[in-house]
């Protein structure tokens, strides 16, 4: 970037500015013996041409919208259109979401999230043994096609866009999702959204599974070869370093991690006979907005610039598609407090702000309140405007990267990407992503603990944790999830199954069951299935008896 002699100037200069800096640090010492990000890079008082001395613009940034898409997968990125404000929303009953839901768009929202209760995550009806308790409680019960189509009355499924956090029973929940906008009268291809679908995080660090990886990976395999022909503007995997980075990862783990992932579902999808540029246009991610401002920022430009690297140099992407990494992003759950609550109002807008900073595609703001309880109409209201201001006031989104060529920034972006690919080497070694989770849970323990330890020492400050403690006042306003609904949902349950035809039912579950023997693709037989109200627990069942059950290793 800079001619020899110039930078043997900058270096000539910078050695005599070190004498000042070295002088005035003995006159008024530091606040820190050294000071460094979240994932350990240290820190330098300042950053110069020097330290990009060994980079090539072309080849590591280049120009937004092109190869290698470090500074955003568009050539005009928000100067377009703003990202997609996406609140993720869901609890009680389906009418309760469905009112939530129908209430952010008419406040601007621009596209929706769905939130599943805990039974629905892990393939259950209201009506299990497991369910009791845990009923509406984390997200929505959704156990058959007729909640589905309360969920969504009144929402046009061809004209909205709609993100899933389901993952494991995810072909069931989307097969629901197609049957209920044909309902509508729209076509599989005029639908579009995301289902997460990333059951291999799953495994490393969320645990809301069912079945063994190679089954699972099977589904997955299954879902990106249907879509690619039946509903072809659809995300069919929503690849997660959110929950990976909530268990205690580093900024650089939640990148290596989160690839590596990737990676193993592209491999799965090859390896079912998929060619690459087929399906790889419609992979998406899902990451986590810290708070570590300016590497936040550097994060998402690393991230970009290794998927695109991956997927042209490893699996011979030749679609620029192919190559992008797209991304929702959600602020960090786990840096808000119960304490002092509306100070976290201030940790998601710059959170949020590091995201759009980032290049995002897509958002969600936390509310001040969800250290303590589902988020309230108001809370809701203000992590949303948080949105708008971002987008429309303070001016981030007329100009793309507009911290790209900051000098901190770039040598950060590159620390990233090079720290990321140590971990990816070490998975690659390991043998894959599916044989390394024991191996990144212990990376991501080991980062929790490390951590926690740097809080309970003071060595990080968390506002009104360990200082600048008040005494407060009890929060008022807080949502209370209504305990009779878990009832309220068996006895609508109760009453749905009673009025189907069992011949029926019973035919569509042997299809199901005939499909996982073979090896023909699930999602036409789910399809079937849920037409017929056919619900996610008996469809879950089947595949339970015909794969068996993932046992979870204890990693300490």
């Amino acid at each position: 970037m800079f001619k020899q002699d110039q930078l043997d100037k900058i270096a000539a200069k910078k050695e005599n500015w070190a004498a000042k800096l070295d002088a005035t640090v003995k006159k008024r010492p530091e606040r820190e013996a050294q000071f460094a990000t979240d994932s350990g890079f240290v820190i330098d008082t300042v950053y110069t041409p020097l330290n990009l001395s060994d980079r090539d613009y072309d080849a590591d940034l280049g120009l937004p919208g092109e190869f290698p898409f470090t500074r955003g997968v568009q050539p005009n990125v928000y100067r377009g259109r703003l990202w997609t404000m996406r609140q993720y929303a869901g609890f009680g009953s389906a009418e309760e979401t469905n009112a939530r839901f129908r209430y952010l768009l008419e406040q601007g929202q621009t596209g929706l999230s769905c939130a599943f209760d805990l039974p629905t995550q892990i393939g259950y009806d209201s009506d299990h043994p497991l369910s009791r308790g845990e009923i509406g409680k984390v997200g929505v019960a959704i156990d058959s096609l007729a909640d589905m189509e309360v969920l969504f009355n009144q929402i046009p499924l061809g004209k909205v866009s709609t993100s899933m956090t389901i993952n494991a029973p995810a072909g069931v929940l989307l097969a629901m999702y197609i049957a209920c906008a044909e309902k509508q009268g729209f076509t599989k291809a005029q639908i579009n959204g995301t289902i997460q679908n990333d059951v291999i995080k799953e495994y490393i660090c969320r645990g809301t599974y069912i079945l063994p990886p190679e089954p699972s990976m099977r589904l997955i395999s299954n879902i990106f070869e249907f879509c690619a022909k039946e509903v072809p503007t659809w995300n069919t995997i929503s690849i997660s370093g959110y929950h990976i980075r909530e268990a205690g990862a580093t900024a650089a783990q939640e990148i290596a991690f989160t690839l590596a992932d990737g990676i193993a579902y592209v491999d799965a999808a090859i390896k079912a006979g998929l060619q690459v540029d087929d399906f790889a246009g419609r992979l998406s991610f899902f990451f986590n907005a810290h708070l570590n401002f300016l590497e936040e920022v550097a994060k998402f430009r690393a991230a970009r610039r290794i998927w695109a690297k991956v997927m042209k140099e490893r699996f011979g992407a030749k679609s620029a598609r192919s190559q992008m990494l797209r991304f929702h992003t959600q602020t960090a759950g786990v840096s808000l407090t119960a304490q002092q609550p509306m100070v976290n109002i201030m940790r998601t807008a710059f959170e949020a702000l590091s995201a759009v900073l980032g290049g995002t595609q897509s958002l969600h703001t936390n509310s001040y309140d969800e250290a303590l309880a589902l988020p309230c109409d108001e809370s809701v209201m203000i992590a949303l405007r948080t949105q708008h201001v971002i987008g429309y006031e303070i001016g981030v989104c007329d100009v793309v990267d507009p911290l790209g060529g900051s000098y901190y920034i770039e040598a950060l972006t590159n620390a990233l990407e090079e720290k990321a690919m140590e971990y990816i080497a070490k998975i690659d070694a390991i043998g894959g992503a599916v044989k390394a989770i024991e191996y990144m849970q212990k990376e991501i323990h080991n980062s929790a603990y490390q951590y926690q330890l740097a809080i309970d020492n003071k060595k990080k400050t968390v506002i009104g944790v360990n200082r600048f403690q008040m005494k407060e006042k009890p929060i008022e306003g807080l949502l209370k999830v209504d305990l009779s609904v878990g009832e309220r949902q068996v006895e609508k349950l109760k009453a749905m199954k009673a009025g189907r035809d069992q011949a029926v039912v019973e035919a569509k579950l042997k299809a199901v069951r005939e499909a996982a023997l073979s090896d023909t693709n699930l999602m036409p037989v789910f399809i079937d299935a849920v037409k017929e109200y056919v619900t996610l627990g008996e469809i879950c069942g089947v595949l339970r008896d015909v794969f068996g059950e993932y046992k979870q290793q204890i990693v300490f």
